[in-house]
Formats: structure tokens, sequence, C-alpha cells
């Protein structure tokens, strides 16, 4: 009998590593007011019933603002993973690890709320949104 060969984004995906997912907690890296936020959603993924979903650095992700201003308390927003601290391979080679998960708000268009960002930014998130390299002090 024939195997079936296994489609779908999480298959698709193939040498992204799993390190944030949904509930994660990541440090806002930029000057919008938030402080620490909750991913709650990641979207495009289409997946497994009850798998859970997975971004990586340069991904969009839903979240919820957990400490910051009190008119930002709770709101939902998209942003950006710039830094995540599980390891990853770029195709040169080297593995990649930051100190931090930290992630950038920004708008549905992907343009940053911020006016400037706190910390390195990974190269693969400055290549994906030229705005966020814009105001990056350091891309690693």
């Amino acid at each position: 009998m024939v195997r079936k060969a296994k489609v779908g984004a999480a298959f698709g995906r193939r040498g992204y590593v799993a390190g944030i997912q949904v509930g994660t907690y990541l440090v806002v890296a930029d000057n919008s007011g938030a402080k620490e936020v909750q991913v709650i959603g990641v979207p495009g993924v289409k997946t497994r019933l009850r798998r859970i979903p997975f971004a990586t650095v340069g991904d969009m992700v839903v979240v919820s603002v957990k400490k910051g201003k009190p008119e930002l308390k709770g709101q939902i927003f998209r942003a950006i993973i710039i830094r995540q601290r599980k390891p990853y391979r770029r195709p040169d080679g080297t593995w990649v690890a930051f100190e931090d998960n930290a992630a950038v708000i920004v708008t549905p268009d992907g343009v940053p709320k911020g006016s400037e960002i706190r910390g390195p930014v990974a190269k693969e998130a400055a290549e994906r949104w030229s705005r966020i390299a814009n105001i990056a002090t350091i891309i690693v």
C-alpha cells in the first residue's frame, strides 16, 4: 500500500523551530507602551486538530497585552517576533539563540506602532519586514 504524503503548514514549514507557541509570554521591545504580551494566535497556520500552533522569528502573531499602560491592558494586537530563546539554524549552518523572547507590536499591515526598538533584531525578521529593519538599531 502506498503511503500518503503529509502536507500542510506543519510539514510545509520544514526547518522551522517551534520557538514560540500559543500561550507564550513575550517581552515587547518597542516604545508602544506595552511591556509584556501573550501569544493568543498564529494567523495563517493550519495544522492538525488540537496541535498547538507555533511561530518563529519573523512571523506575525496575534497577542494580548498583559503588562503595560492601563489603557493597553487586555487589548488585542498583531506583533512580529524579533527574538527567540530557542536556538534555530540559519542556511549557512550557524545556530542563533537570543537571551529572551521578544516582539514588536505592529498594525495589521506590518507598520510598527512604536518609533524605536530596544535590543537586537534577528536578520530573518529584518529581511521579511522592512519597516522593522528601518527602526532597528542592531540587526544580528
